[in-house]
Order: structure tokens, then sequence, then C-alpha cells
């Protein structure tokens, strides 16, 4: 049991209030297989122009226009784009562009309600005690804002999107970086100890820790396995922790 005296909780999503299995062996293949289609049609729309720019730059290039210029059709152009995609998450690497474009492709699987996104059992219950209980909780997760947004809004258990009063992505930051747990503490308006972060990631509750935060190691089903030694207190629901009032 983890006493809680502070003033907000943050959380990460993969392996703390869902399950990385989920992401990896739905949200992902998801991807994938839309990824040809989505492009196909939705080619001519403004926000699959902004991510193919997005892409091209961070492929190394000053613009999509530069870098498909020897292209003749829009196949070509769209099969450079599946192309780059794929070999970003083939490496699992973190891009701007593609999380763009998985946000896109998300957004009309969750909309269409073919995608729900998993939740722990006892993630709704919690998330509604807590802020009964008047703690500020947000999420501070590697997908992007509106990706978390549109999660939390499409869950198995419901609309959760409520429960958060923000959110914030690697636009604030690396995850594994003590900066980035300051400038959280400082947008939650509160001293860096009077928050708690809750994640599955040592490295990332190392940095939130060095900035001063309380921390907890969530251990949930299917989390990689962490070293004894780690010196954060751990948890395996959020019913563990436990809030009190100052």
């Amino acid at each position: 049991m983890l006493e809680f005296a502070g003033r907000g909780i943050l959380l990460d999503i993969e392996g703390t209030t869902s399950s990385v299995s989920f992401v990896y062996d739905k949200m992902f293949p998801y991807v994938r297989r839309e990824l040809a289609e989505y492009l196909s049609n939705n080619w001519d729309s403004e926000n699959t122009a902004t991510a193919c720019e997005l892409v091209a730059v961070d492929a190394g290039h000053g613009s999509f226009a530069a870098w498909s210029a020897d292209m003749t059709s829009d196949d070509q152009r769209q099969r450079l784009i599946c192309d780059e995609i794929t070999r970003l998450m083939d490496g699992d690497l973190k891009a701007t562009g593609l999380k763009q474009l998985q946000g896109l492709i998300w957004k009309a699987g969750f909309e269409s309600g073919e995608l729900q996104a998993h939740v722990y059992d006892d993630v709704p219950t919690a998330l509604t005690e807590w802020n009964e209980e008047g703690v500020d909780v947000r999420i501070y997760s590697s997908g992007s804002v509106a990706t978390q947004k549109l999660f939390f809004e499409h869950t198995i258990a419901g609309d959760l999107l409520h429960c958060f009063r923000g959110h914030y992505d690697t636009t604030t930051g690396p995850k594994k970086e003590v900066a980035s747990y300051q400038q959280i503490a400082s947008a939650f308006g509160l001293h860096a100890a009077e928050l708690l972060f809750i994640s599955d990631v040592v490295a990332e509750l190392d940095a939130a820790r060095s900035a001063g935060l309380q921390t907890a190691l969530a251990l949930r089903p299917g989390n990689a396995d962490v070293e004894p030694s780690h010196g954060h207190i751990e948890i395996s629901t959020f019913a563990d922790v436990k809030i009190c009032k100052s």
C-alpha cells in the first residue's frame, strides 16, 4: 500500500493503465493493415499532407515535395510513405511524423468502433475515487496528446477522458529526462513533491524522482522484468494507492 498525501497523480499508459500487449498486438497491427487504404482514401486531406511533411523532415528531407520530386504518380508517393512508416515501425522508432500518421489512422479506428482501448479493471474505479478526493490526475505518454485523448475516450470501460485534467507527450520532453518532469510539475502548478508518477519503466521513474516527484512502479501482467534493486515503491493495482487527506 502506498499512502499518498499529495495533490496530483501523473500516469503513464502502456503497462500502467493499459496492457502493453494491446498497443503492440492491436493498435500497431491496425496501422500496418490500414495504412495503404487510409492514404489512398485521404491523400488530398490537409491532415495527411501535414503528416507526410513531418515524415519527410524526419527522414532528413527539406519537404515532402523535394523527397518525392522524381515520382510521377500519387501511387508512388503513397508507397514512399508506406515504406518509410513500415521501416519506422519495424525499428520501434518514435518519430514525430510516424506518430502523427498513426494518430490519424487510430482516430478512424476508434471512431468507427473497430478499436476499443484496453484498461485494467481497477483503473476506472481508481480514477473516479481520485477525482472525488480532489486529486489532479494527468497523463504523460510517448503517444501524442491527440492519441491519448482518443484512447481514453474509447475504452472498454467507456469514456474516461473526463477523469484527466491534462495530457503530456514527448513534445514536452523525453520521458527519461529530469527536465521533462520539472516542466510538468510547473504545468501542474504544484511543488514536485506533491506529485506521484506511476510508470512501468524504471528509467522514467528515476528521472521523475530526480525532479522531486514521488514515484511508484506498476507491476502489471506482461510487463518487462525489472531489477529488484530499483528503489521505487511497487504497486500491482491502483487500489494500492491510498489517498490521505492532509
